[in-house]
């Protein structure tokens, strides 16, 4: 067979053929918002987490498909609502507690390795003639319920007095070939959410939280270098399922509330 009709001899795709322009990464410029309207649990919703950026793939000369598109993995997990004197519920990530991992996957957990499947990826199969020009984007925040009562507790009386989240998080614009599983990383950023809320459970119920500290989050970084991504952050399980609820009493032993899935 010719050299022309040669699989060998046809281009491979680069990272320097790649074209990555018009990347962006911002947290919204508002407080995060506390929800009091049930007897059960507080709600609140941060602000978003947004990134995009503009992509031109060169033409695939191969019968292969790409995919390009976001990933993303936690890198620190505190998450702590303080019950008076009584202790305190955490969510966890043991392994990442332990130090066991680096990073685990934030995936939605279906589309691994992607962070999802709709805005966040794109693919595009060969062979083509021309390059494709697209857009990537994706979002996310926290929405989480926390309960007024002591979890482990069978009474409903409210005794939650603070909720303190500090979670990061590292997020990779990655082209992945999908026969070879070849990784080619694009961009990287790295962010970080913060959520303090003061709670007085003797108020009435719509007037007991307050936020404190900080009102706005750090902007996050889109750093001018490729980091790696490691392992964990590639498959199961997701931060949802590998997440584990204990309550942390001030007296006696830790007891899992909510195991992993």
């Amino acid at each position: 067979m010719g050299c022309l009709q040669s699989v060998a001899c046809k281009p491979r795709i680069k990272r320097e053929n790649i074209i990555v322009y018009d990347v962006s990464a911002t947290i919204d410029h508002c407080p995060t918002v506390i929800e009091e309207n049930s007897p059960i649990v507080l709600r609140y919703k941060t602000p978003y987490f947004k990134a995009s950026a503009r992509i031109v793939m060169p033409p695939i000369h191969r019968n292969e498909a790409w995919v390009v598109g976001w990933i993303q993995a936690c890198t620190q997990m505190e998450f702590y609502n303080t019950y008076g004197d009584l202790g305190m519920s955490s969510w966890e990530l043991p392994e990442l507690r332990e130090g066991l991992v680096k990073a685990i996957s934030d995936s939605d957990g279906v589309s691994y390795p992607w962070y999802g499947n709709t805005t966040e990826t794109v693919t595009l199969s060969g062979p083509t003639s021309k390059p494709s020009c697209f857009t990537v984007s994706m979002n996310d925040n926290f929405y989480p319920s926390v309960t007024w009562a002591v979890p482990v507790s069978e009474s409903n009386v409210a005794l939650l007095t603070r909720i303190k989240r500090d979670q990061s998080f590292t997020t990779w614009l990655v082209a992945l070939n999908m026969a070879t599983q070849e990784k080619i990383l694009l961009q990287t950023v790295k962010w970080r959410m913060k959520v303090d809320i003061a709670v007085d459970p003797s108020k009435s119920l719509g007037s007991r939280a307050r936020l404190t500290g900080r009102v706005h989050q750090d902007q996050p970084k889109v750093l001018t270098h490729m980091e790696p991504i490691p392992p964990n952050a590639l498959g199961k399980p997701n931060a949802n399922d590998a997440q584990v609820l204990m309550w942390r009493p001030k007296r006696g032993p830790p007891l899992v509330v909510i195991p992993s899935k």
